[in-house]
């Protein structure tokens, strides 16, 4: 049989404790040979905290971790039995159903690329009102025009004396009002 993506719900919260025990579990059956990754799915964010950028990790989907593994009686019920497991996502309760090669490699990707490249915590909408709070515009409010995740860059229509007037301007210059 091949290995294969399935979503295990475990209590929000937990998650990279389920991966943990899981893995041990794993390891102490003597099943390494049925079961491939186990993985929470996280990407990397860049916040503003005190003045000062921070990477953080979040979950894009808390509450879910991804195993891949050879779905048999012996490996459902490792992972079912494990603690803070609720159970299996897709199919029914006894028979869980993978899912799809192409959803599996659009989650690796995902976490892959923000692995290169942190995304903001917080996403702006063009139309948004925000405020900024770095640079000589500070304490100006502004609505958004254009955002560049790639570059992490807004540009903000900022009003100076009576004029609206654009202004480039990072992520985390801004906040959201």
């Amino acid at each position: 049989m091949s290995k294969r993506w399935f979503v295990v719900h475990a209590y929000s919260g937990f998650e990279k404790q389920v991966m943990r025990s899981l893995t041990e579990r794993v390891r102490l059956a003597e099943m390494e040979d049925r079961f491939g990754d186990i993985l929470v799915p996280t990407e990397e964010v860049v916040e503003m905290k005190n003045g000062v950028k921070r990477k953080t990790e979040r979950k894009f989907f808390p509450g879910y971790v991804l195993v891949q593994m050879e779905m048999s009686e012996e490996t459902w019920h490792l992972v079912k039995e494990c603690p803070k497991v609720m159970g299996f996502i897709g199919g029914k309760a006894d028979k869980p159903a993978p899912i799809s090669d192409r959803e599996a490699e659009a989650i690796l990707n995902r976490v892959r690329t923000t692995v290169d490249a942190p995304r903001p915590k917080t996403l702006f909408e063009p139309g948004e009102m925000v405020r900024v709070s770095d640079g000589p515009f500070a304490d100006f409010n502004g609505t958004v025009e254009e955002v560049n995740y790639e570059k992490s860059r807004l540009r903000v229509a900022v009003m100076i004396f009576g004029r609206s007037t654009p202004v480039e301007l990072e992520f985390t210059q801004v906040e959201k009002v």
